[in-house]
C-alpha cells in the first residue's frame, strides 16, 4: 500500500451533497440488473426463453455461485489496485460499457435456436453478467467505506445510496413488465413478441446503467487510508476475518437475507400472475382508474403518460386471459412499496442516531417475520390485503436497507481496530460472496420448489402448485426473516462501540507519521 495517509479531518469531513448523489447513482445502476434478477430472471428463463424450471435453476445457481467465488478475488485485486484515481473508482469506470453490452445480451432471447443452444447462450451471458457485476459492484460497495470515516456520515451516504437504489428498483419493479407488454404488443402475441419486448426494455435500462456509472466515477473521491501503510497477504486478510465475530454474524445474515430476497422476490411474480384472482386485480385497478375497455384490433394507441408506460389494462373483465392485468397490478403494488421504502430510508439516519443501527435492524427483521407469515392467510381475491401488508412490510423493512450496508463498513473498522490492518475491499468482497451465494440459493430453491409442487409455465396451475407459490411467498420467507432477527440480536457492534472505534482510529491517524 503506497498512498499517503490523509488527515483525520479530511477523512471524517462532511461529504458534499453532490458527491453523495453521484455515489448513489452507481448502486442505482447496479439495481437495474439486481432487481430484474430478483423479480423476473427465473420467469424470463422459463416463460420467455422456454427453459425447463430445473435447468433454469442450475443455470442461475452456477452463474451466481461463480460470481460469489469471484467476489473475494475482486476484493484482493481492488485492495491492491494502485492508480491516481484510488483503489476502487477505476473498476467502476472500466466495467461501465461492458456492463451495458452484456446486460442487453443477457435478456435478448435468441429466436429459432435449438433448446441446447439457448441453454448455452443463457449460461454464458449470465456468467459474463455476474462477473461484471462483481468487478463493478464489489469495488463500488468498498468505495463507500473509504469516502469518509465518520459513522454518522456513512449512514447519511448510505441513505442517499438507498434512496437512489429504491428509485431504480421502483422503475424496474413498476415499469419493466408494463413496458415489456407494451413493446411486445406492437409485434403480435406469444413468446417471440414477449422476447422483443424484453429486448427493447432491457436495452433502455442498460443505457441508463452506463451513464450512471460514469457519473459515479467522476463525482466521488477516496479519502480513508490505513493508519500504517503495510503489505498483507490474502491469507492474512482471511485469518483476520476468521477471528472477527461481527463479520461472521454479518456474513451469515447476508447469506440468509439475500436468500429471502431472491426466493420471495421471484415467488411474488408467480403469486400475482397465478395465485391472485385476475378479476379481483382488475376491480382493484379499476378503482384507481387504470382500466379501460378493450381496444379494437388496428386501433391507434391511446394517448397519455400512463398508457405510454403500459399502466392501463385495456380488457374486458370477463375476458382477462392474455391481458396485462397481473403485470400492472404487481407493478402498482411494487411502486407503492418502493415509495414507502424511500420515505423510511430518509428517516433511517435519524432513527439510527436515536436507537442505533443494530436496534433498528433487529426490530425491522422481527416485524417482517410477522408480515411475511400473514401473507399466507390472504385469499386470492383479497387484493387490498396484499397491498396493505406490502405497505406495512415496507415501513418495517425500509429503515434496515441503508443501515446494513453502513454496518459492513463498521465491520471493516472493527477489523482494523483489532489488528491494525485495513482490508475494506476484502471485507466487502466476502460479504459480497454471501450476498451472491444467497441470491443463487434463493433462485435455485424457488425453482426446485416450484418444480416439486408441479408448476407449469404459461399454463393454469394445479391446487398443489398454487399452494407451493403461496408458501414460497409467505411462510418460507417468514422462517428466514426470523433467523435474520436472531443473528442481529447477537451482533456486538452497537452505537456506543461504533463511536468508540471511530474515535480511536481517528486518533491513530492523527498520531501516524505523514
Amino acid at each position: 500500500m503506497s498512498h499517503s495517509t490523509p488527515s483525520c479531518a479530511v477523512a471524517a469531513a462532511k461529504l458534499p451533497v453532490r458527491e453523495k448523489l453521484g455515489y448513489s447513482l452507481g448502486d442505482a445502476a447496479a439495481n437495474f440488473v439486481f432487481m430484474t434478477m430478483i423479480l423476473f430472471q427465473a420467469n424470463f428463463y422459463t416463460d420467455v426463453m422456454g427453459i425447463a424450471a430445473g435447468t433454469a435453476a442450475v443455470i442461475l445457481l452456477g452463474a451466481r455461485l461463480w460470481d460469489a467465488f469471484f467476489d473475494p478475488v475482486m476484493g484482493v485485486l481492488a485492495d491492491r489496485t494502485r492508480t491516481r484515481w484510488g483503489r476502487f473508482r477505476p473498476w467502476i469506470l472500466a466495467t461501465a460499457v461492458p456492463w451495458g453490452v452484456v446486460m442487453y445480451l443477457a435478456y435478448a432471447a435468441p429466436s429459432g435456436w435449438s433448446d441446447r443452444s439457448i441453454v448455452v447462450y443463457a449460461t454464458v451471458t449470465n456468467v459474463l453478467l455476474m462477473t461484471l457485476y462483481s468487478a463493478n459492484n464489489m469495488p463500488y460497495s468498498a468505495l463507500g467505506g473509504v469516502m469518509t470515516s465518520d459513522p454518522d456520515e456513512r449512514t447519511s451516504l448510505n441513505s442517499y445510496r438507498f434512496v437512489a437504489v429504491n428509485l431504480a428498483q421502483l422503475i424496474v419493479a413498476g415499469f419493466t413488465l408494463p413496458l415489456v407488454a407494451k413493446f411486445a404488443a406492437a409485434y403480435g402475441e406469444g413468446q417471440t413478441a414477449r422476447a422483443v419486448g424484453w429486448q427493447i426494455t432491457m436495452g433502455m435500462w442498460a443505457a441508463m446503467c452506463v451513464l450512471f456509472f460514469l457519473i459515479t466515477f467522476a463525482t466521488t473521491r477516496e479519502r480513508v487510508q490505513p493508519v500504517v501503510e503495510h503489505k498483507s497477504s490474502p491469507v492474512q486478510d482471511f485469518k483476520d476475518l476468521m477471528t472477527n465475530a461481527p463479520w461472521a454474524v454479518m456474513f451469515l445474515l447476508t447469506l440468509v437475507h439475500f436468500t429471502i430476497l431472491s426466493l420471495r422476490g421471484g415467488a411474488f411474480y408467480n403469486y400475482y400472475h397465478y395465485y391472485a384472482d385476475k378479476a379481483a386485480l382488475y376491480d382493484w385497478l379499476a378503482v384507481a382508474g387504470l382500466t379501460a375497455p378493450a381496444q379494437a384490433e388496428g386501433a391507434a394507441p391511446a394517448s397519455g403518460v400512463l398508457s405510454f408506460l403500459g399502466w392501463i389494462v385495456y380488457a374486458d373483465r370477463s375476458n382477462l386471459d392474455g391481458s396485462n392485468v397481473a403485470d400492472v397490478a404487481q407493478s402498482v403494488i411494487n411502486v407503492v412499496e418502493k415509495v414507502v421504502f424511500i420515505a423510511m430510508i430518509v428517516l433511517s439516519p435519524m432513527l439510527s442516531k436515536a436507537v442505533g443501527k443494530k436496534g433498528i435492524a433487529v426490530a425491522g427483521f422481527a416485524l417482517m417475520t410477522v408480515v411475511s407469515a400473514l401473507f399466507y392467510l390472504v385469499e386470492p381475491h383479497q387484493v387490498g390485503w396484499m397491498a396493505a401488508l406490502t405497505v406495512v412490510g415496507a415501513v418495517a423493512y425500509g429503515p434496515t436497507i441503508p443501515l446494513l450496508w453502513a454496518m459492513f463498513a463498521d465491520v471493516a473498522d472493527y477489523s482494523e481496530w483489532r489488528t491494525g490492518r485495513r482490508a475494506t475491499g476484502f471485507v466487502f468482497a466476502t460479504i459480497g460472496f454471501a450476498l451472491k451465494a444467497g441470491l443463487s440459493l434463493g433462485a435455485f430453491v424457488l425453482l426446485l420448489l416450484l418444480q416439486a409442487y408441479g408448476y407449469k409455465a404459461n399454463e393454469g396451475q394445479s391446487a398443489g402448485s398454487l399452494q407451493g407459490i403461496r408458501l414460497c411467498a409467505s411462510l418460507y420467507p417468514a422462517v428466514l426473516f426470523a433467523v435474520c432477527a436472531g443473528l442481529l440480536a447477537v451482533y456486538r457492534i452497537n452505537r456506543k462501540l461504533a463511536l468508540t472505534i471511530a474515535a480511536e482510529l481517528a486518533q491513530r491517524r492523527r498520531n501516524a507519521p505523514a
